[in-house]
């Protein structure tokens, strides 16, 4: 099964790609899709599409099974927490437009999965990815934000199915 985590931002949306084999997570790819507007601040519309565009040719091209977004983070400025909550639109839209159910999670249930405590940084966030991840070249801080949230909705997933596996041998 492949899974796809997305780290939403409008300037920076981080995406990556994992193979997950049983219990065996494998890396396929990751990204960062930039945002371009009209001008040097940016149009918020076009900024959108062109995210909507990247991330399309990424699903295209890697066609995961599973997908899974994080949460906004609200902050004390409004405006830029609207702004990334229409970005993580974008983020949820194109994988459901490819048919996919996207599972969504708190940025410490992340860090909680991936580095074992809920208020890890980032720097340990980018180094326990790299321990599951062998070999994995991150192409930034965005990328490897998007890896720790598909190895996250990965566990999540197994677990799911090992519940539903026992409920199924115990009804009989």
């Amino acid at each position: 099964m492949r899974v796809l985590g997305i780290d939403p931002g409008l300037r920076n949306l981080g995406w990556g790609v994992i193979e997950v084999n049983g219990a065996r997570l494998t890396h396929v790819a990751n990204g960062i899709c930039h945002s371009f507007g009209k001008d040097e601040v940016g149009d918020l519309a076009q900024r959108l599409v062109s995210l909507h565009t990247q991330l399309t040719e990424v699903l295209k091209t890697y066609a995961p099974d599973a997908a899974a977004v994080e949460h906004t983070f609200v902050n004390k400025d409004a405006v830029a927490t609207l702004k990334l909550g229409q970005a993580r639109g974008i983020a949820l839209l194109v994988p459901a437009q490819f048919g996919l159910t996207v599972g969504e999670y708190a940025p410490n249930a992340v860090k909680k999965t991936v580095v074992g405590v809920g208020h890890a940084d980032k720097g340990q966030v980018d180094h326990m990815v790299k321990v599951q991840l062998p070999g994995v070249k991150i192409a930034g801080p965005d990328a490897a934000d998007a890896l720790a949230i598909a190895i996250c909705h990965a566990h999540h997933l197994q677990s799911a199915g090992r519940l539903q596996a026992a409920m199924k041998r115990a009804a009989g």
